[in-house]
């Protein structure tokens, strides 16, 4: 089992407990496991409409991690992607039910409309008032005559649950319940399926694939889509949710599907917020994982365009950390950097010889990317690749703003442009190299010997010496051989970078936490990116290659 789950059989019993030990005392559950497994208020006392819904596990934190004041009073939890028993619900309806009635709050699947309406049933039976609403808020598959319930669910927990707090009637709530369900919209994507406990992973998404209108269970969505980044899935999203949308403001609720992570989930708000309904988005409820799908990597997006009482129910306060409350869409708030922070600016001045030379450098580190990162792989978080060349295109857009004629300080104001743009301690440690070398420079040493300062000081600062599996094992023999020209430095940095293959201890950067057994035989990432630059050095021959090797082999920085 590739889980933290001990069968699946036990599964959502243990769960359940660990949930109840961890509320403080807030939730207790009815005897009766394994069959019955219902969550509820330890305070409830009967006194108003009690709110329950359920269906099956595998949605955490729905649906008990919503049961609390405010919201609902009891969950009923099937096995996972399976709906409770009969005998379960009627069990939780029974138990919370008194003189002011139970809204049941079902979502759209065959398995809860008939558990849920035939324990409803019994329950009217037995003399309680019960009213029952079916939630069917996905859009996806706009011809189907019974539209799935999905995470615009939450909208009618909150809601109902609010009215019910406050304690209005049986009928009220279900009122209200009924037009959230009316004009709630809801649609999801993924980028893979979920891993059901016990069972194979279906693995019917391609690489370079999503697929869109997908359920809350793993069932398959209305179509698989190119994917081509964060924008361009929101963009197919918004585009099958905007024909529902008039233009009142509405709430979006923002659904981590379980496996996103909230990098991935802030970057998909920032694209909701510029995507074409933008203009009728007012409040946002996430992102946050609410109603999931397991380990799903995907997310949901639900609007609906409360009015000002719906909103101020949807932003009553609820003592439940599942529910991440609702907030005010604001613009970006920008302040001003502090004084002293604010970089000064170099003179810029042009020379196309230097431009398409630093140009060329750049488009190396950038088509180098995917090897560097698959070298990163094996000694560190598989970045590197993409650091260089991020700080590369970088640097391709600030030439404008250069000293390109100026090469002394044109050095300088390389190293600031890296510290403004690399991340990492590459950055920091490529910044203080350059604005070392700049130093150097302007003091009036070679091109080799300003470069050897630069290294010198980014040694001092960053503490790698050779032999320590980092690019400094290219970059020293390689400034050393320099002055014989540049086929030798490139000789040597190759040299250099296929020694740190057979290093398997490192002393510095991510790699020093890495076994021998997963170094052997991998070229340090930062090496090859010098040894690499060096070799193209070799290949380009023209009149800024020429006048670097002039000046690294004597002739003084005249700028």
């Amino acid at each position: 089992m590739s889980q933290f789950l001990n069968s699946k059989e036990n599964a959502v019993t243990e769960a359940i407990d660990g949930l109840l030990a961890a509320s403080g005392g807030a939730l207790s559950r009815l005897d009766g496991y394994p069959h019955i497994r219902v969550v509820v208020r330890s305070d409830w006392d009967k006194s108003k409409v009690a709110i329950v819904s359920g269906g099956g596990s595998g949605h955490e934190p729905a649906h008990a991690g919503f049961v609390g004041k405010g919201m609902l009073t009891a969950a009923v939890c099937g096995d996972v992607f399976a709906s409770p028993s009969v005998d379960a619900i009627l069990a939780g309806i029974l138990a919370v039910t008194g003189p002011a009635g139970c809204l049941l709050i079902v979502k759209n699947y065959t398995g809860d409309r008939l558990n849920f309406g035939l324990a409803a049933e019994r329950a009217r039976a037995f003399g309680l008032n019960v009213s029952m609403v079916i939630v069917d808020d996905d859009i996806a598959l706009p011809d189907l005559p019974q539209s799935r319930g999905v995470a615009g669910t939450l909208f009618i927990h909150k809601i109902a649950g609010a009215l019910a707090e406050s304690g209005a009637d049986l009928e009220a709530v279900s009122k209200a319940a009924r037009r959230v369900i009316e004009n709630t919209s809801s649609i999801g994507m993924s980028l893979d399926t979920c891993t059901v406990p016990g069972s194979p992973k279906e693995n019917r998404i391609p690489d370079g694939h999503a697929e869109l209108g997908l359920g809350i269970h793993g069932e398959a969505g209305v179509e698989q889509v190119e994917y081509t980044g964060a924008k361009g899935a929101v963009a197919a999203m918004v585009e099958r949710l905007a024909p529902s949308m008039d233009d009142r403001s509405h709430v979006v609720l923002v659904n981590n599907l379980g496996g996103t992570s909230v990098l991935e989930m802030s970057v998909v708000v920032h694209e909701l917020l510029q995507s074409a309904i933008a203009g009728r988005i007012s409040h946002i409820v996430g992102p946050a994982p609410m109603m999931t799908s397991l380990d799903m990597q995907g997310f949901s997006i639900s609007v609906f365009p409360a009015s000002k009482a719906e909103l101020e129910l949807l932003s009553k306060p609820v003592e439940l950390a599942a529910w991440p409350g609702v907030t005010a869409v604001k613009p970006v708030a920008v302040l001003s950097l502090p004084d002293g922070l604010t970089p000064i600016a170099p003179l810029a001045s042009r020379h196309e010889p230097t431009r398409q030379f630093l140009t060329d450098c750049c488009n190396l580190l950038i088509a180098a990317e995917r090897d560097l990162n698959a070298l990163d792989a094996k000694s560190g978080d598989g970045d590197t690749g993409s650091t260089l060349a991020g700080a590369a295109r970088a640097l391709i857009e600030a030439l404008d703003r250069l000293p390109l004629s100026d090469h002394t300080q044109l050095f300088r104001a390389m190293g600031q442009e890296l510290s403004q743009t690399m991340g990492g301690s590459s950055g920091v440690l490529l910044a203080i190299f350059f604005a070392a070398a700049g130093d150097g420079a302007s003091s009036g040493l070679n091109i080799r010997e300003a470069l050897k300062a630069g290294l010198s000081r980014m040694q001092e600062i960053g503490g790698a010496r050779l032999g320590d599996r980092t690019m400094v094992d290219a970059l020293s023999p390689a400034l050393d051989a320099l002055d014989v020209g540049f086929a030798a430095a490139a000789e040597a940095a190759r040299a250099g970078a296929e020694l740190t293959a057979t290093l398997v201890h490192a002393k510095a950067g991510r790699a020093a936490y890495i076994n021998a057994k997963q170094l052997e035989g991998h070229t340090d990432p930062g090496a090859e990116a010098v040894a690499r630059l060096f070799e193209f050095l070799v290949l380009r021959p023209d009149e800024v290659g020429e006048r670097l090797a002039d000046q690294a082999t004597g002739r003084r920085v005249t700028g």
